[in-house]
């Protein structure tokens, strides 16, 4: 079906007859010309790092037949003499969406989602498309083609950029005189891959990155199931990607942290995905490299902001500031990294912006030669056609560039780029370069002339002595015209002259504004600047970089922390242990790990920190947090067991780091309450400037989200087709899910082969005691509910979160086993709510129920010491018994209690050392460490504070200079960076 939609695109071009050699000739005498060209005398560049001086290169019938310093050129040849000029190979653009029509975006059907597949006979989710062909909607753009050749390509990679299984490309070359059988070198190159949904269908799942990155997991699982012959039934879309599994894989990632992303599932899957990165790869350039994946990566460097209003740029983040100065330095970067990767056209308003922002990074060091590498030879090599692209060695493509010198200097005019043996002229060779300056005496006056700007479309700077005239400056087939005006007298010079030849002078007249006219020579002044005077220039150029830091946001590190070994000296010690408060007490920290606990202790080579009136406790642990995540809610399905919050951990969040200043050293990330059934969670310890990975658990503890109540319904988001739409039906999803997991998990251990499904994985953990729930919940029967449903099942409720009207059962809880997380006072903020009283801790910790107080939210998290206060206010607690909530007993629901959360030899050295009593208003957190690494500071939080205000006035200045030079500038924009809950739908 495929080739018959090919042929019949091709019918639609006129010349597509004359290129079919069994086609008749019957509209006139036809004789084909097998002549050669050959292009003598000119440094030619073969590749990057093979350039010949007076070399030539052979072309017949739109190939290369040979390129050298001694080429035997055939009798039936044209010799074009290039002496003093330049032959490259042509640029190649190996991610571009041209010629190809974008799909219409879906209509909404009704008030509700769209759950269901639109498509019979094709994968179960429409954002799975491998069966698309982007050569079906392609029709060669000829304005797009003229536009990309003027700035040196002659080759482009085209593909729907739709799904996250997209199908196959088109490689075009940009010949507009070829027919489409000859112009399209490949009709299905590659397979494509993206996080980013089909805007052609509003099938609701994924609505997230983890969604997404579950999604294409399941799809590969899938894919070797049906490959296998376990499905009768034909998947169209598992077929394709069956087809193109020995295709180059590309994947859209856009962005550093999801380079990563994408890798971790290419390496799972045994893809080597060439990943299309986001030009933000520098931040992370260690773990980019680790990958050892090949990069396409896009020049997109942002425009300076316009901070000439004072009030606006106060909203402007340091990192969006950052990223303005230091982007530029990625190719460099990555290059300098031994990075393999290719540049491309992609994510710019308009191709010709690609020129400037290529001698940006030039500006930043980039190599020249690297970067014609990664416009040649490596977008060839990383497409599989190197042996038709991307160099001029025999038997390629004859695509070429003709210039007037190296490529990349800015003083090179492009005249020719020939594609495909086809020539096409950007700019005349016979037009010479004037750009320099001149003198020019004429009436008795003499003018110094200064010509800039594009050696065919220059410009002119006009002044005698000290007094400069506004002037316009028309160049064409070596005749040029010059008019400038006296501001004085508003009076009009004009000059008209033409170039010879030889020469650098040129000779014409003179009209004065009286209309008398008198010859003048522009004499050419010699340049006397020396090699050592450019040297310095350029040196000057070079843009001033703004530090790095770990991570590369406001206060971030300059250089990672290091763990220490330090002795605290007398402090009051809360140990969140049977030995309670200590008072005059040292603790010894060595390896990450408290070693020792007691009076008079040695330091041993250790740092010693006096803490004579303050207070050392047990790092804060929060179960119930959603910072730290780019993604809470998977709300596609009524289950979302497949996806996991640790897919899509953001270490950059500010959050981690106002946690740390409250004292907090480790975090739950739960799913949100989207759906009865969440996602995974994510524990980890906020090692601020560590990347993901470097942030979760080692070892850690298996938990996942479920959720009761309103929000699981969705019925006040008016989704009135998708189950449940009662809380009965909850608890069938339930009993449902369960009885399935039942049964796979049993198939499997019975030695029988399944269909991998990561959600009844997910589910068969809970069942065999190996992955435990943490539970959205307010209400008391369905509290009861659940627990009845696991008891069923054989297995336990680990912790109820929120559990607002726990105090009704919590005799119930403790008899099941479960645990309690939930807010100190927190009430009527809807109706399930309503019951909710500030006594609930007190009350199930009265009944041997393991408390803990939680967040839920990014601006409680930093102040939970306070929140824990409350219940020595309401209740009547102890102020040891308040405390425990937030340390130790948050780390037994999370089943970390043997490693962190009191304070205990043996245990981790995850500690706060607070100026005055924990649970005080009044308390500050002086010092965070986690493992003995010290990642919090007060004293050094003010150095940070100085330093940011230091650098933002910095990057103003620089901002406003980029303005004054002339330079685009935008509006400032701050990023509006969400606080998520459980009430937060995304």
């Amino acid at each position: 079906m495929r080739k018959i939609t090919f042929l019949l695109f091709c019918c639609f071009f006129s010349s597509f007859i004359f290129a079919q050699e069994y086609f008749p000739k019957n509209d006139g005498v036809k004789e084909e010309n097998n002549n050669y060209t050959a292009f003598t005398n000119a440094t030619l560049f073969v590749t990057p790092s093979e350039k010949i001086k007076n070399g030539t290169l052979l072309i017949q019938n739109g190939k290369v037949i040979a390129s050298g310093k001694s080429v035997d050129v055939p009798d039936n040849a044209v010799v074009i003499d290039l002496k003093g000029k330049y032959i490259y190979p042509s640029f190649i653009d190996s991610y571009t969406n041209f010629g190809v029509k974008k799909p219409k975006k879906a209509e909404r059907n009704g008030r509700s989602a769209q759950y269901k597949p639109s498509r019979d006979g094709y994968y179960w989710n429409d954002h799975i498309k491998p069966g698309q062909h982007a050569i079906d909607d392609f029709k060669y753009d000829k304005k797009l083609a003229k536009e990309l050749r003027k700035i040196g390509f002659g080759t482009v990679n085209t593909l729907q950029m739709d799904g996250i299984a997209r199908g196959s490309g088109v490689l075009v070359a940009l010949n507009d005189e070829e027919s489409a059988a000859k112009r399209v070198l490949d009709d299905a190159l590659g397979q494509y891959f993206s996080f980013e949904k089909s805007v052609a269908s509003r099938q609701s799942y994924p609505t997230s990155l983890m969604g997404a990155m579950a999604l294409l997991r399941q799809m590969y699982h899938d894919a070797d199931w049906y490959e296998k012959g376990n499905i009768d039934t034909k998947d169209r879309s598992l077929e394709a990607l069956l087809e193109n599994k020995n295709k180059i894989a590309f994947f859209e990632a856009g962005s550093k942290s999801n380079n990563l992303r994408a890798d971790k599932i290419g390496d799972q899957f045994n893809v080597n995905y060439i990943i299309i990165g986001g030009g933000d790869e520098y931040e992370m350039i260690d773990q980019t490299k680790a990958t050892q994946s090949k990069f396409i990566i896009p020049i997109n460097f942002p425009e300076a902001h316009d901070v000439s209003n004072p009030y606006a740029t106060k909203y402007i983040s340091l990192a969006d500031m950052r990223d303005w100065n230091q982007a530029p330095m990625n190719p460099r970067v990555l290059s300098e990294n031994g990075v393999e990767f290719a540049l491309t056209t992609y994510e710019l308003e308009k191709p010709k912006e690609f020129t400037n922002k290529l001698k940006k990074a030039f500006e930043y060091g980039f190599d020249k030669t690297k970067a014609l590498a990664a416009l040649t030879t490596v977008p060839a090599q990383l497409l599989g056609k190197s042996d038709q692209i991307g160099s001029l060695k025999p038997g390629r493509y004859a695509n070429f560039l003709i210039t007037s010198g190296e490529i990349f200097d800015d003083k090179t005019t492009l005249y020719e780029n020939w594609v495909q043996g086809t020539k096409n002229v950007i700019n005349t060779k016979d037009q010479k370069d004037i750009r320099g300056n001149y003198k020019i005496t004429s009436g008795g006056k003499t003018y110094d002339v200064v010509i800039t700007g594009d050696a065919l479309k220059p410009n002119a700077k006009v002044k005698a002595g000290e007094v400069e005239y506004p002037s316009k400056m028309d160049y064409s087939e070596n005749w040029v015209t010059l008019s400038f005006t006296d501001e004085k007298t508003n009076e009009i010079f004009r000059t008209t002259g033409i170039v010879p030849k030889e020469g650098d002078n040129f000779s014409g007249k003179l009209v004065a504004p009286d209309g008398s006219e008198s010859d003048f020579i522009a004499e050419r002044q010699k340049d006397s600047s020396t090699k050592e005077d450019s040297e310095k220039k350029n040196k000057a150029e070079k843009p001033e970089i703004v530090p790095l830091t770990y991570p590369n946001i406001g206060y971030g590190f300059t250089t990672k922390p290091k763990q220490e070994n330090v002795l605290f000296k007398n402090a009051t010690v809360w140990t969140s242990e049977d030995t309670g408060i200590l008072k005059n007490t040292d603790v010894l920290v060595k390896g990450g790990k408290i070693v020792e606990i007691g009076s008079n202790l040695s330091s041993g080579g250790a740092k010693t920190i006096y803490a004579t009136g303050k207070h050392l406790t047990a790092g804060i642990i929060d179960e119930h947090s959603h910072l730290a995540a780019l993604a809470i809610n998977e709300a596609g399905q009524n289950s979302s067991a497949e996806v996991s919050i640790e897919d899509v951990i953001d270490p950059e969040d500010i959050g981690i780091y106002r946690d740390l200043a409250g004292g907090v050293t480790s975090i739950q990330i739960l799913h949100g309450s989207a759906n009865p059934i969440g996602g995974r969670s994510a524990i980890i310890k906020l090692k601020w400037g560590e990347d993901a990975d470097g942030l979760i658990y080692d070892n850690s503890p298996k938990f996942i989200k479920f959720a009761l109540g309103e929000n699981v319904k969705q019925s006040n988001w008016q989704s009135f087709n998708r189950f449940p739409q009662t809380r009965m039906g909850v608890e069938q999803v339930y009993v449902n899910y369960f009885n399935r997991a039942k049964e796979y998990d049993a198939k499997k251990k019975s030695g029988q082969s399944v269909r991998y499904d990561e959600e009844l994985e997910v589910l068969s953990e809970i069942l065999n005691g190996e992955r435990f729930i943490s539970c959205h919940s307010y209400v008391q029967s369905e509290i009861n509910m659940l627990m009845k449903v696991a008891e069923k099942f054989d297995f336990r409720i680990n912790t109820f979160t929120h559990i607002l009207e726990g105090y009704k059962v919590a005799d119930k809880m403790k008899e099941h086993g479960a645990g309690g997380s939930t807010f100190s006072d927190w009430w009527a903020y809807k109706y399930e709510v309503n019951d909710a009283i500030p006594y609930n801790a007190a009350i199930m910790n009265s009944q041997g129920v393991t408390v803990a107080i939680n967040s839920d939210d990014g601006e409680m998290s930093r102040r939970l010491n306070q929140e824990a206060a409350k219940s020595v206010k309401y209740g009547g607690m102890s102020e040891e018994e308040a405390w425990k909530m937030v340390t130790i007993n948050p780390a037994k629901l999370l089943h970390l209690d043997d490693r962190t959360g009191s304070i205990k030899e043996g245990k981790d050295a995850d500690l706060v050392l607070w100026s005055d009593n924990p649970l005080s208003v009044y308390a500050k957190a002086e010092k965070t460490m986690i493992e003995g690494t010290t990642y919090f500071d007060l004293e050094k939080d003010k150095e940070k504070r100085n330093a940011i205000k230091k650098e933002r006035n910095k990057l103003v200045k620089m901002m406003l200079a980029e303005k004054e030079n002339g330079g685009k500038t935008k509006p400032p924009k701050g990023k509006d960076k969400r606080e998520f809950h459980c009430e937060t739908i995304n």
